[in-house]
């Protein structure tokens, strides 16, 4: 008799079916696992045979076949153990095996039969609603798996659990999904002295989704400006907050089930590796990127990460997705984030400050922005010098609009841009418009037209560019709850574009 159990092989954030078939034949005694197992899964065996010793459960004096079908599909990880023993103990008669092929598990097993929680028990849940069946998973892990309504949920905190519930001995109730996380901060956007330029360049940053580079002397508040961004951005939706707890899940940063409406903050150091920041390792895992997807990936010291680093970011910023390539296996993460990037004009980092003149100048500072590639720097769509702060300024009293005044007007411009893309499905922002859909968004009277035809010309920008500008002026008139967009807004956009310390 071969018994039959399910389980899940991860590919990106997607889960491929595998059937973990178990057949209990006479000869030699042995368990061997067949089907492209890592050492991992190799290992399951010993916990395994330990599990069913601790509930006094003999495995029969014959030779024990595990296949993990299809064979040419790499299995990672050590999820497979409860899979595996499902299968053996159906195989045994102990467990009806109609239920167990009516099921969807993944678990990693203690010596002593308790159920371990795992990595990716969401997408898991996600592939056992698109098959029709069950997902039965460790207990720390049913929160979490137990947000996708559609499948039915079992967490069991034991071995023994299990089989008591397959049995009708004792029914486990299906798991409840884990609380909404909502984290509050206390940083807010008035607590910048100054830099009015700066906060506007923000608010229509995150209005838009756009990219952004601060460029500043240290201590002008360039770190202190991103760290309040989060606060200006609306909370994630509901089909976000699935995208992006799939990629959390697969990491291991969901806390305790619960999935978060809070947008991501990355803020990677620039020491990271590509691995690190782009995805990758042994076990192609997701990086900062991807783990910032729906929300904001900021790098500070932006040209002191290295060359083949920044350079990788290219086509992520371009195509919100990235495919991380390996002998074995090509997998795909999303990455629809919003980069910003901070940097000082130059290595001693004082090269606009006149009260602080850099012997060096201008080469120094061409040498050290000159890091960051011309490919690399046309894919911001905002540019701004952030200006030294004098620290008598600092002992005045906070001015200016509150996040939560910036917020409502980011939202609005948000819900306009929602109802703007309701029918493409790979577009929600006006940082993501291109083509037809672009040019039909962005139409300008004669005068914005000339403007920025002449700013285009006077400046050499590229296509890209061009096009970016017209993202921008979008999203400012989106702020001011216009339908058309105005010569006033092209205007800002181009400055946005055309100022910084880079000299352009």
């Amino acid at each position: 008799m071969v018994a039959h159990a399910y389980t899940v092989a991860f590919e990106g954030v997607s889960a491929r079916s595998v059937e973990v078939q178990c057949a209990v034949t006479p000869g030699l005694p042995a368990f061997s696992i067949v089907g492209l197992p890592d050492k991992a899964v190799s290992e399951a065996r010993d916990r395994v045979r330990a599990a069913l010793s601790a509930m006094s459960i003999a495995l029969p004096s014959k030779r024990i076949t595990i296949n993990l079908s299809p064979a040419d599909l790499p299995k990672e990880g050590s999820h497979f153990d409860l899979p595996i023993a499902l299968s053996l103990l159906a195989a045994l008669d102990i467990v009806p095996a109609d239920e167990i092929e009516q099921t969807i598990s993944l678990g990693e097993l203690s010596l002593d039969g308790t159920l371990v929680p795992v990595v990716g028990a969401l997408p898991a849940a996600m592939a056992a609603a698109r098959e029709d069946r069950s997902l039965l998973c460790p207990a720390a892990s049913g929160a979490e798996a137990a947000w996708v309504g559609a499948a039915e949920v079992i967490a069991a905190k034991t071995l023994g659990d299990v089989v008591r519930h397959f049995t009708g001995q004792s029914a486990i109730a299906p798991a409840e999904p884990g609380t909404v996380q909502s984290a509050r901060s206390d940083k807010d956007i008035r607590d910048v002295k100054g830099q009015e330029r700066a906060k506007r360049a923000l608010e229509i940053a995150a209005a838009g989704r756009h990219h952004i580079l601060l460029v500043g002397t240290p201590g002008s508040g360039k770190s202190m400006l991103a760290a309040r961004l989060p606060s200006l951005l609306p909370p994630l939706s509901a089909m976000e907050a699935l995208e992006t707890s799939m990629i959390h899940s697969l990491s291991g940063l969901l806390d305790e089930g619960g999935i978060s409406r809070t947008r991501p903050f990355r803020e990677p150091h620039h020491t990271a590796s590509m691995a690190a920041i782009i995805g990758g390792g042994r076990t192609a895992k997701p990086g900062e990127v991807s783990l910032a997807h729906n929300g904001v990936l900021f790098m500070d010291e932006f040209p002191e990460f290295p060359r083949q680093v920044l350079e990788t970011l290219r086509q992520p910023i371009e195509t919100g997705e990235v495919m991380i390539a390996r002998a074995n296996a090509h997998v795909k993460y999303p990455c629809r984030f919003m980069l910003v990037a901070a940097a000082n004009p130059c290595r001693c980092g004082y090269a606009f400050d006149p009260a602080r003149a850099c012997s060096k100048m201008p080469l120094c500072a061409q040498d050290y922005m000159g890091r960051i590639s011309g490919p690399l720097m046309d894919r911001f769509d905002l540019r701004v010098e952030v200006p030294p702060v004098h620290f008598t300024d600092l002992d005045l009293p906070a001015n200016g609009e509150s996040s939560e005044t910036v917020a409502g007007r980011v939202a609005a411009a948000r819900a306009v841009q929602d109802r703007r893309f309701a029918d493409h499905d790979w577009m929600r922002t006006n940082a993501d418009a291109e083509g037809e859909a672009l040019k039909d968004i962005t139409m300008l009277c004669s005068e914005g037209k000339k403007m920025l035809t002449n700013g285009a010309e006077r400046f050499g920008l590229s296509a890209r560019g061009y096009h970016r500008i017209l993202r921008v002026a979008r999203t400012v008139a989106d702020l001011e709850g216009a339908q058309d967009i105005a010569p006033s807004h092209v205007a800002e956009a181009l400055s946005f574009r055309l100022s910084g310390p880079e000299g352009i």
